[in-house]
């Protein structure tokens, strides 16, 4: 009987994928980076952009005729915070951006405001609006707020689905590929060619260890976002388990793949950050993509972390069923299937 037919636990690619998992967890830094940091990144930025009254705009008033009788009349306004300064004090301070805009009397209002910031336009908009008001202008159609205020429409529950996709792609391709290359560098692939190891099983157990992990990762992340923030979890466990197992076994597909023929710790690095960056960017794991251009769509949409990211959101969010999310599965799975074949077909032990 060969080697690679010995059953139970001394099948290569049951010790090769135990060996990987009890590598992995041993590493202070892993456990940091695969269990903390996602944390502390949801802690900041669930505090960062946490449910909060309307942000206050700050205009001034240059000094002159007419401008504290303007500023009176501003006075009181929601969400305006109104100063009436000197010229240089005022030019100094949108200079700086202290003040998102400057209003200069006349018999002509004069708004000076700087379009490429952020705020401006609000601004503009906002203190155009009382000033109308201030002198007389009425409405002639009502119209009533109604306040979003129900879990799931918030930052935070948009923001946890995608860090524990962000998690799953970043620990899998550094978990798998950088694991190859330092064993490259330190002679220990030379070792196991001499083995009666199949290269298959080699490069699967890194997948399979990858799969081990992947429980404990989505525990604590999605538990921490429940506790911590309310993060509503309206899908199926089951669900979510398959979405994450796929995006983790793809993307240590992905590591493999980068990895099977880096000759150094440095060159891997460069080339997964080369992978990454763009999906960090363009992947809607922090803010929507829908603001990208239209001819981006396509290509944003067949990436491997979007589809991730958007599978966990509808199933943890939407409460969406597995079967619905058969597109983004469908991504997931061609892009693993087709960088565990390249890597297979690329890899080299030296």
């Amino acid at each position: 009987m060969s080697n690679d037919r010995i059953a139970g636990v001394g099948h290569p690619l049951v010790l090769l994928t135990a060996s990987r998992f009890r590598e992995f967890m041993r590493q202070p830094e892993a456990v940091f980076w695969v269990f903390i940091f996602p944390l502390l990144m949801a802690v900041g930025l669930g505090l960062a952009f946490r449910n909060r009254p309307a942000e206050q705009v700050r205009i001034a008033i240059r000094a002159g005729v007419g401008a504290e009788d303007l500023a009176t009349r501003l006075a009181g306004t929601p969400g305006l915070v109104v100063t009436v300064l000197d010229s240089a004090e005022a030019a100094q301070r949108l200079r700086r951006g202290s003040i998102a805009l400057l209003v200069i009397p006349g018999d002509t209002l004069t708004l000076q405001y700087d379009s490429t910031r952020g705020n401006a336009q609000f601004a503009r908009l906002v203190t155009a609006d009382a000033i109308q008001r201030a002198h007389g202008r009425t409405d002639v159609r009502a119209i009533a707020d109604l306040k979003v205020a129900e879990r799931g429409h918030r930052y935070i529950d948009f923001l946890i689905p995608g860090l524990l996709a962000m998690n799953l792609m970043g620990t899998s391709m550094w978990g798998t590929g950088f694991a190859v290359v330092q064993m490259r560098v330190r002679k220990l692939l030379k070792r196991l060619l001499a083995s009666p190891m199949k290269r298959s099983h080699f490069l699967a157990s890194f997948g399979f260890a990858r799969l081990a992990s992947v429980a404990l990762e989505v525990v604590v992340l999605v538990g921490f976002g429940l506790v911590a923030f309310q993060v509503p979890f309206r899908g199926s466990v089951a669900a979510l388990a398959a979405i994450a197992l796929l995006g983790a076994y793809a993307f240590a597909g992905l590591g493999l793949l980068v990895a099977s023929r880096a000759q150094t710790v440095e060159g891997v690095s460069g080339l997964m950050n080369a992978f990454m960056l763009p999906m960090w960017l363009l992947s809607g794991v922090f803010f929507s993509n829908a603001g990208f251009p239209e001819v981006m769509q396509p290509f944003i949409q067949a990436l491997p972390l979007t589809a991730l990211a958007d599978a966990l959101r509808a199933v943890m969010i939407d409460g969406a069923s597995l079967v619905s999310q058969a597109g983004e599965l469908g991504i997931i799975a061609a892009w693993g299937v087709v960088a565990y074949g390249v890597a297979l077909k690329l890899f080299r032990w030296l």
